[in-house]
């Protein structure tokens, strides 16, 4: 894992709030007042829905002089006056992540990748299965991994198991990469913001089995995947990042599902990125993404 005790601390503000005049200068002039450095600031005002969004990323010259109770009390002061709702993250921004997965290898497998070099500051708790078949990969990785058969007649039972283990762990983000199961509606209203899901972009047009032979036999062009975050609504929930590439005549369906699973990993780790650098807004049914 890479050591992230030798860069300087920065602390990340989120905030939104209805649309009105200083919504910008409230934070940077009250980070000014306060002396920090701003390392980098986005910034949105959605003229539809008249809500404004702001994330800045700041540091102090003196990290020992931070006060993070007195921030946030004094910063609350000039928030309330324009209704807003913030938050404050300090680094390591490291989140606890557990994963679900089924069969399919290859999502898992880069999220292993970006853990174990520290491309991803994530740490990983827990492997979910309802498959025995990558408990090796997970083993080989030092992660606990849990095995949970699931039926329809079991489907209550297993989902229980897998909220305790959930809440065991201190789960700020669940992943499913390539869990190939529907979560219940008492499940997703659990993970509400806090579960992220990938499928292939090929959806709704190729729904069911083997999509690919599907998009195959319909000569499809593009091949891509979305990152969303999980809702009751079977893969309709708020979409955070999508990945899309080019395909022609030539690509037989194996070529497409190879094409697809890259788009996948690339598409699933760049969402849960933005996750956990506090880069997402929900906003209604959709997000707001200050993307790096």
């Amino acid at each position: 894992m890479s050591d992230i005790t030798s860069t300087p601390q920065t602390h990340i503000i989120t905030a939104n709030c209805p649309s009105q005049p200083g919504t910008v200068d409230v934070v940077t002039r009250f980070l000014f007042e306060q002396g920090f450095y701003i390392n980098e600031i986005h910034s949105f005002d959605d003229t539809d829905k008249k809500h404004f969004f702001i994330r800045i990323e700041f540091r102090p010259d003196d990290e020992q002089a931070f006060d993070r109770a007195q921030f946030c009390h004094e910063f609350n002061q000039r928030a309330s006056a324009f209704g807003m709702q913030w938050t404050l993250a300090s680094s390591p921004f490291k989140s606890n992540v557990v994963i679900m997965v089924s069969k399919h290898d290859h999502c898992l497998n880069d999220l292993l990748y970006r853990y174990r070099t520290g491309d991803l500051n994530i740490e990983i708790p827990a492997i979910i299965s309802n498959h025995p078949d990558l408990e090796e990969l997970a083993k080989w990785h030092n992660i606990p991994y849990y095995h949970l058969p699931i039926s329809k007649e079991t489907k209550p039972e297993q989902e229980a198991k897998v909220w305790e283990i959930i809440q065991d762990c201190e789960t700020d983000l669940v992943v499913l990469a390539r869990y190939m199961q529907v979560l219940s509606s008492d499940m997703c209203k659990k993970l509400s913001g806090k579960a992220i899901n990938i499928h292939h972009s090929l959806l709704p047009g190729f729904k069911g089995a083997r999509p690919y032979y599907q998009a195959y036999d319909r000569g499809i062009k593009l091949v891509g995947a979305t990152a969303h975050y999980v809702s009751d609504d079977l893969d309709e929930g708020p979409i955070i990042t999508q990945g899309v590439e080019t395909v022609d005549h030539s690509y037989y369906p194996q070529d497409l599902a190879a094409k697809g699973r890259d788009i996948e990993c690339l598409t699933l780790s760049r969402a849960i990125r933005y996750h956990i650098e506090h880069r997402i807004f929900r906003h209604d049914k959709k997000t707001i993404v200050f993307a790096k």
